[in-house]
């Protein structure tokens, strides 16, 4: 494909991204008709771009086969789900839209168990980095790291000064609210390989030496997702084994997340129906639900 051919099509699908971009202390939660479940987060846990789309909200872009709606399903847990596409730390305490209220709004004293995805879009982490590194990668034919080059540790230092405080805070106040809640605070499943895949190009224009660069980025938002987590009593659910190998260059059927370009879903760079599925499983199996 010509150069100037595949940075339309990634800047179209960049754009999309980035209008979207983009989640218990207690006893152990059981499975039970009666336990009291609320999902709070981001597009990972909205399930952007997983259909059918919930149509009782259509800003925040939620599916109903999204992993809380997999959980609630095979719990028979009540669910009560304001996810939402692009939320960040500050969309629990504050609205992130006109009529969508803080997320935080959706707990109570009465809440058994709450799961969450969120910090990706905190300072433009996700989409920022994908911008920059798909950009910078088209442009160099995906020779060399022009990405890393160019940024340094500028992504990595922002986690650290800004969402890593501010996950720690939000997690506060969702354990404030819902205190006697068992909270289970997701990381974010792989977006690339550890290495760069020449035949993936196409789907993730990134330069080679900018794949493990974007990866150590992602590697460094869930680890600080999980110091928070481990600071503020919540279970962190980690995906960094169980979704190697199922990264965005992966086939159809394997991936649980979408490639940029020639994906199979509306949401670029997001988990698909089967990512969701996993997401639900893996978070089930940690938390001792059945």
């Amino acid at each position: 494909m010509p150069k100037h051919a595949l940075r339309n099509v990634m800047v179209t699908s960049l754009a999309l991204t980035g209008a979207l971009a983009l989640g218990l202390p207690g006893g152990a939660a059981h499975a039970s008709s009666s336990l009291d479940y609320v999902a709070l987060g981001d597009s990972y846990s909205a399930g952007s771009g997983v259909l059918p789309v919930d149509t009782s909200n259509l800003l925040c872009l939620r599916s109903t086969a999204n992993y809380p709606h997999v959980i609630a399903a095979r719990t028979g847990a009540r669910l009560k789900d304001v996810t939402c596409g692009a939320a960040q730390t500050k969309d629990f305490t504050s609205s992130q839209y006109p009529g969508v209220g803080p997320q935080v709004n959706a707990l109570s004293a009465d809440t058994d168990l709450v799961t969450l995805t969120i910090g990706g879009n905190d300072n433009g982490t996700f989409i920022n980095a994908l911008t920059a590194c798909g950009t910078a990668g088209a442009l160099s034919g995906g020779k060399g790291s022009p990405c890393k080059d160019k940024h340094g540790t500028s992504f990595t230092d922002q986690i650290e000064t800004t969402t890593y405080p501010a996950l720690k805070s939000a997690l506060r106040t969702v354990r404030a609210t819902a205190p006697n809640a068992r909270v289970a605070v997701l990381g974010y499943p792989w977006i690339t390989p550890p290495e760069a895949d020449p035949s993936c190009f196409v789907k993730l224009p990134v330069a080679t030496g900018d794949v493990p660069y974007l990866r150590d980025i992602q590697a460094h938002l869930n680890s600080a997702v999980q110091r928070a987590s481990d600071e503020t009593g919540a279970t962190y659910v980690d995906f960094s084994r169980v979704s190697e190998g199922h990264d965005a260059c992966k086939a159809e059927g394997t991936r649980w997340i979408e490639p940029l370009l020639f994906g199979s879903s509306l949401v670029p760079v997001h988990p698909n129906a089967l990512g969701e599925r996993r997401m639900a499983e893996h978070t089930m199996s940690v938390l001792g639900l059945s």
